[in-house]
Formats: structure tokens, sequence, C-alpha cells
């Protein structure tokens, strides 16, 4: 069924490339229109999640094979998101964190995100050609919404969905084209998990939701959808494997999911299938596509139709709320 949806979602994702007119649409600021856990039906047959599941599993299919370190096609577009995600990630260095009697959640973060707040649609102006520019104050709330939540001062799957739904953005407004599509992972969306995790650590940021109830780890569940696409049809790695620490250490630097496992090792301690038991029962399954179908499921039952997720997920011009025809 996974596999359906995926071409199906492929080609509408392909159809969306270039699909608006910059210059003759209506952007608009998007907002929250999720209010109660019956408005779920409606978020999922929106073309907000249509679109957005589009992006994941064509992105999904895109790096089946692919390592980060593999040969594709990189644009300059790609390489000033890269400056771009480099730029915020040297603001956490100006910001440290400050001394503070509790453990988790350092207050220096809302200083931090208050300049990412100030700051977006500058940087993003700096990074997309100026015919773009109407679009910014629709796309950049997506991008400050996929860094965390400066009240509570903590991170989860919707806030990762938020920057999944920034690039989907940067996709259906043209700046991104199909052959972008593995370095939107592999050199972009992998960057963000290095800025994320830098944030994380520094900020002892609390995971959102009841201790990261709708996630694989404390925060993060996409990259282990790609990341299990990568390693489809390896010819040493099974998932079996994938808890050894000479295969996660080795290997991360290659595959999206290796690295989640290599970080997750580096901040918890204990046995590996106590602190991160649904890791470990995925490390049972027989093949890497199995557990990618597996996880492409799981996430749509575990947080897209979670309640305290999406009530958090802002509606604009270019993910609507409109029912999907």
């Amino acid at each position: 069924m996974a596999d359906t949806a995926a071409e199906e979602s492929g080609k509408d994702v392909k159809q969306l490339v270039g699909n608006i007119d910059v210059q003759t649409h209506k952007f608009v600021v998007p907002k929250k229109e999720i209010s109660l856990p019956e408005h779920i039906p409606k978020w999922e047959r929106s073309e907000a999640y249509r679109d957005l599941m589009g992006f994941i599993l064509t992105m999904n299919e895109a790096v089946k094979g692919k390592k980060i370190r593999g040969d594709y096609h990189v644009s300059e577009t790609v390489k000033k998101l890269i400056a771009l995600l480099d730029k915020i990630n040297f603001w956490i260095d100006e910001i440290p964190p400050i001394d503070q009697p509790q453990r988790f959640g350092n207050k220096a973060f809302r200083q931090w995100f208050g300049r990412l707040k100030e700051n977006a649609e500058s940087i993003i102006q700096e990074t997309l050609d100026q015919k773009y520019h109407r679009a910014i104050p629709e796309i950049s709330v997506y991008l400050v919404e996929g860094f965390g939540n400066d009240t509570r001062i903590d991170y989860g799957t919707g806030h990762e969905l938020s920057f999944a739904a920034f690039l989907c953005c940067l996709y259906k407004i043209g700046i991104f084209k199909e052959e972008d599509a593995q370095a939107v992972l592999l050199k972009v969306f992998e960057r963000y998990l290095q800025v994320m995790r830098k944030l994380q650590l520094t900020y002892r940021m609390e995971p959102a939701g009841s201790h990261g109830v709708w996630s694989l780890d404390d925060h993060h569940f996409l990259p282990f959808i790609w990341g299990s696409s990568q390693l489809i049809d390896h010819p040493r790695i099974q998932p079996k494997s994938f808890v050894k620490p000479e295969i996660f250490e080795h290997f991360a630097i290659d595959y999206m999911f290796l690295g989640c496992i290599k970080f997750i090792n580096s901040v918890k301690t204990g046995p590996f299938a106590e602190h991160s038991n649904q890791l470990w029962n995925v490390s049972g399954v027989s093949d890497w596509g199995k557990v990618n179908t597996g996880l492409i499921k799981m996430y749509q039952a575990e947080v897209l139709a979670k309640y305290p997720v999406i009530q958090h997920f802002v509606f604009g011009s270019l993910l609507t709320s409109n029912p999907a025809s």
C-alpha cells in the first residue's frame, strides 16, 4: 500500500515543481486551523496533507540506496541554504547557555530563537533570487517553526514537520527542481539535523509531547524513514546490525539512520533496548525495505494522525486546509 501511495504522491510532487506563478500568486501568513481533535479528519483530507506526504514519499524514493557523500547534483540554491543553516548554527556559539538552577530548558534558547524570528525573512532574502521574495512572509513561518518552541524550550516531530513543509514550499514555488531531490535531503536536511542536535545539546531542549512519545527517539522521526531508504539493498548493513557500535560509528557519516543511532548513543546511557525500545524493535525486522514501509505507516499513524502534534501546524496559500481533489 505504501509503495502505491509513493507512486501516486510522487507524481503529485513532480506536478508541484514550479506550479506557482510567484509574481501573481497571493501569499498569506500561515495560521493554525486545527483546534479540536475532531479536526484531524479535515487535516488528513487536506491539500497540505497530500502535498506533504507526496514530498516525504518522493524524497524517500530519491535517496534509496544513496550515500550522503555520494555523487549527485548540488545546485547553487542548495549551497545557499546550507550557508543559511551555517549562519543560524553560528548564532548558537554567540549565545551560550546561561547558568540556571533547572537542568533542562536553558533560557538562552529564547534569545537564540528571538534572533531567528527577527532575522528569518532577511536571511531567506539573501538566499533566494529577488523574484521569489514575495513568498518570504509565508515560507519564513515554516522555517522558524522548524526549530522548536521558545516558550516551552522543546522540540519534536511537529517542528520537524514544519521544516519539511518549508522544503516542500520551496518546491512548490519553483526554487527546487526535480534534480535537486537527493541534495535537498542529503545536504540540506542533513545539515538541519546537525544544527538541531547542537541546539538540543546546548540548550538542553525538552522533547515535545510526553517524552517524545510521537517519535522513534526523543525528537525525530523523518530521518529514520529517509535513512532506512538509503540503506535498502545495502550489501553489508542489515537492520539487525545498526545497533552495533562498529556499524553506526563507521557508517554514520554516509547514512542518516546511522547518524541518528550514533547521536542517541552519545547522549543516552544503559542498554539500547531499554532507552530506545521502539528502535530496538526495528532491528528485528528482516530487511530495510520492510523497515521503510513500516516506518511510513507508523509516521502516518503516530505523528500525522496525532492531535497534540498537528494542532500546531499552520496553513497558508501553499499548504492549504482545502480538501484535496
